[in-house]
């Protein structure tokens, strides 16, 4: 009944023409199609589509037809001669119908699934959509952007894979889009490398391709994880698809060190698009995530001048390792230590000159380290971020660790750093007292000046010493090391100048603290061991903060560790007293 349905509205149509077919018409042939697809009738359907008779119909009432049977192919999954016909039709239909009418229909199919059906639907339709562009004698450029814009909105839908099984096992299918995608894209990126002549045609889609490098790189290729670069890591899928879009814009004149190099320049070097304001966010992280591409794993690197010197490399990536630094996805920001120690391990020790930190980046990259060390919740990148900054400050000349150090101990605002941060300190100070040159910058003025920020208590006396132990500690420790090494007679370090200062704004209000808050502990513990005797709940507060409902035993142990920790600092107090009690009688 279908098919004769069909074969009249044909029959009535081949009288007509071309000009004359109605909307009416458009409506009853999809209607019959969709028809004979519904009752099994598809070798039939083919066949009255393939006569040479129905050509002009098919040409402009065909591509109503390619819905119908891609939603057949998605539900019919099982290799068979069914299945092989609709396949035939799908050619058919692209071979001869209008391109312009097929690219708008392909591109809404496309559009129209979400979940795993994503991938399967561009799977399919990949190579009928590159068929049907190049099939295009006018606008090729914006129809290969629209179509590129429209794969590609659609795979940002689909999670990346965050391990190499993920990887392997493709659940969601993107990794196998990635390389349908490269295909899709080839016979385009060759077509601009093959027009000598620079058309402004040509200058279009070689713009439309750019786009879609660009995008790529941000995603999937920003959060994708990839392995440690080695010779089974070629195999990787998402490595490869880097691999192919860093080729890619090489090809069609990009390549990475022009854009890399050139990227934050007042004057550029390359003509890149005028990006709209969110646009170049995307630009941004998408130079970020291809250095890291070719840096870290090693993607293309030989087509860098290798006379490039370690520090230049390192300066213009420290852009690019602030804007990973700046992402809160741990696979991101974990690429930008992964490229900002890369780095920092072509440098050697105390060569990175102090005046690189008058570039913003480089002092703001390891305020986003002091960030990771104290706000990641994973261990590991929290030890990373520990380590690489270690490695950033041992590059550094003297006068960039001081400056460095001074801007940490201004910003950080965690105690831990900060002890950190004045153990370096203590190490340069040993150093430069070993040292008969360069040693200006951790001895004499300028390092009172230092030590002015680290022998102090923020708050005097009202400092919750609690909270602040890690640093004050370290503090004590410097002063106990500074005492025993550094002579009166001596003064290489101005200590003994400004010892009455030191003790003024830190040993006395040490010791008033340490008094208030080992009595105020002592409270706690008694009113603690009372409730106890009633079995009650009680809430305690340690660091300024309340702790409710906390059971009797446990907040015990509480109290008691905060009274062995101020039982340790003054302890280390006394002894810096006493130290500084015998250098002085042994000057008299």
């Amino acid at each position: 009944m279908a098919v004769e349905e069909l074969q009249s509205i044909i029959k009535r149509c081949q009288i007509l023409k071309e000009q004359d077919f109605k909307e009416e018409d458009f409506g009853l042939f999809q209607l019959a199609g969709q028809r004979c697809l519904d009752e099994g009738h598809i070798d039939q359907l083919v066949e009255i589509i393939q006569n040479e008779k129905n050509k002009v119909i098919v040409k402009n009432m065909g591509w109503n037809l390619v819905g119908p049977v891609v939603r057949c192919l998605l539900w019919n999954d099982k290799e068979d001669d069914k299945r092989k016909y609709y396949f035939l039709m799908l050619d058919v239909l692209v071979k001869l119908c209008n391109p312009k009418e097929l690219l708008l229909g392909l591109l809404e199919l496309i559009e129209e699934p979400s979940g795993k059906q994503i991938s399967q639907i561009i799977l399919l339709l990949l190579q009928p959509l590159q068929t049907v562009i190049q099939k295009l004698r006018k606008n090729k450029a914006y129809s290969v952007g629209l179509a590129l814009s429209t794969l590609w909105s659609q795979l940002s839908l689909l999670p990346v894979p965050c391990s190499e099984e993920q990887a392997r096992a493709d659940d969601h299918g993107l990794c196998r889009c990635c390389k349908a995608l490269t295909e899709f894209a080839q016979p385009f990126v060759e077509e601009v490398t093959a027009d000598k002549e620079n058309s402004m045609e040509n200058e279009k889609l070689k713009d439309e391709l750019l786009k879609f490098c660009f995008k790529s790189l941000k995603c999937p290729l920003l959060t994708a994880q990839f392995p440690e670069p080695s010779e089974e890591a070629g195999n990787d899928p998402l490595r490869c698809f880097a691999s192919e879009i860093i080729g890619f814009l090489s090809a069609i004149g990009y390549p990475f060190p022009k854009m890399i190099f050139n990227h934050g320049r007042k004057k550029k070097t390359w003509d890149y698009l005028e990006f709209e304001e969110e646009e170049h966010k995307q630009l941004s992280d998408s130079l970020a995530s291809l250095a890291y591409l070719v840096f870290v794993q090693g993607i293309s690197i030989d087509q860098l001048p290798m006379v490039l010197s370690p520090s230049y490399l390192l300066q213009f990536n420290m852009g690019h390792i602030q804007v990973l630094l700046q992402r809160t996805e741990e696979s991101v920001f974990s690429k930008g230590l992964d490229l900002l120690e890369n780095g920092l391990l072509r440098l050697e020790d105390n060569s990175l000159l102090h005046q690189y930190l008058e570039i913003k980046s480089f002092l703001t990259v390891p305020q986003g380290l002091v960030k990771i060390m104290t706000l990641c919740p994973t261990e590991t990148l929290r030890k990373k971020g520990l380590a690489v900054l270690q490695l950033y400050i041992n590059k550094l000349e003297s006068q960039g660790k001081y400056t460095l150090f001074r801007c940490l101990l201004n910003t950080s605002n965690h105690s831990g750093v900060e002890a950190f941060i004045i153990q370096n300190i203590k190490n340069q100070i040993d150093v430069s007292l070993k040292r008969t040159h360069d040693n200006k910058w951790f001895t004499g003025p300028q390092l009172i000046s230092l030590l002015d920020l680290v022998l102090l208590l923020p708050e005097g006396a009202e400092t919750d010493l609690l909270q602040n132990s890690d640093r004050i500690m370290a503090s004590l420790n410097l002063l106990r090391y500074l005492v025993i090494k550094d002579n009166e007679n001596d003064n290489q370090t101005g200590l003994w100048t400004e010892l009455e200062k030191i003790e003024k704004n830190f040993l006395k209000p040490l010791h008033i603290g340490l008094n208030m808050s080992k009595a105020h502990y002592e409270a706690e513990i008694k009113n603690s061991q009372e409730v106890q005797k009633s079995k009650d709940l009680c809430s305690v507060t340690v660091g300024g903060e309340e702790i409710p409902n906390m059971p009797p035993e446990m907040q015990l142990k509480v109290l008691h560790s905060a009274l062995f920790t101020f039982d340790l600092i003054e302890s280390v107090l006394a002894r810096v007293e006493e130290l500084i009690e015998m250098k002085t009688k042994s000057t008299l």
